[in-house]
Formats: structure tokens, sequence, C-alpha cells
């Protein structure tokens, strides 16, 4: 029984490290084909805020940043699939979104507070 345990711990030991490598590999390459500057464009569907937005957002690396200069703190960043999860805040007002990137483009859906809507981006650059 022992040999047993001892054997499997073995097994799944290399077999976390094996998918912990893949993993660290695809996400090194996988990312930067993300990157440039995006225009990305917000639309209030619920809720008390402005119908639109619109706003710069630079992917460097996967990692969102702020491109613009309207004072904005932004969080968030781009999974190899093209997943993309961002807070933005200003002030003591706050909201989050999710959505997809593909191509040159992205969509999805916020919220902050009472408004709600979705979003979509177009790649400028990169």
């Amino acid at each position: 029984m022992t040999i047993l345990r001892n054997r499997f711990g073995r097994h799944a030991t290399c077999a976390l490290l094996a998918v912990a490598a893949a993993l660290a590999s695809t996400t090194s390459f996988a990312m930067p084909r993300y990157d440039g500057l995006w225009s990305v464009s917000i639309i209030t569907d619920k809720g008390s805020c402005d119908r639109g937005y619109r706003y710069p957002i630079r992917i460097s690396n996967g990692m969102l940043e702020n491109a613009g200069s309207i004072g904005f703190a932004i969080s968030g960043k781009v999974a190899p699939t093209g997943a993309i999860k961002v807070t933005l805040s200003h002030g003591n007002a706050s909201a989050t979104g999710s959505g997809r990137l593909a191509g040159n483009a992205g969509q999805g859906l916020w919220s902050g507070g009472d408004c709600s809507g979705t979003w979509s981006a177009e790649r400028r650059s990169s």
C-alpha cells in the first residue's frame, strides 16, 4: 500500500509540474497578442449613469492601463483565452466588467452602483 501511495504521489506531482509548465509557457506566449491601444465604448442600459462613455485603454503584457488623460484607475488583465476582467474607479465610484477579446475586437458586460450595461472594444494599434 505504501509503494502504491508513493508511486501515485510521484505521478501526481509530475503531472502537476507538467501542467504548471504548460500553463506558464502558454501564458507567456498568449498574452502579447492582445497588447496595444484599445478604444472602449461603455453603454449604460440600466441606472442613473450617463448613457455612454469612451475610454482609451492600453494592454501591456496582458495587464490593463489607463491610456488617456481622464483621471480614473483601472486594474485588470486579459487571460490567454481572451477572457477579460476589469475594475474601473474614480473617486469613490467604481465599476467592474468582464467579457472577451478576440482578434481586434471585444465585448462584455459591466456593473457599478445602480448602473449596468455593455461594453465593446476595438484595437487601434499594437
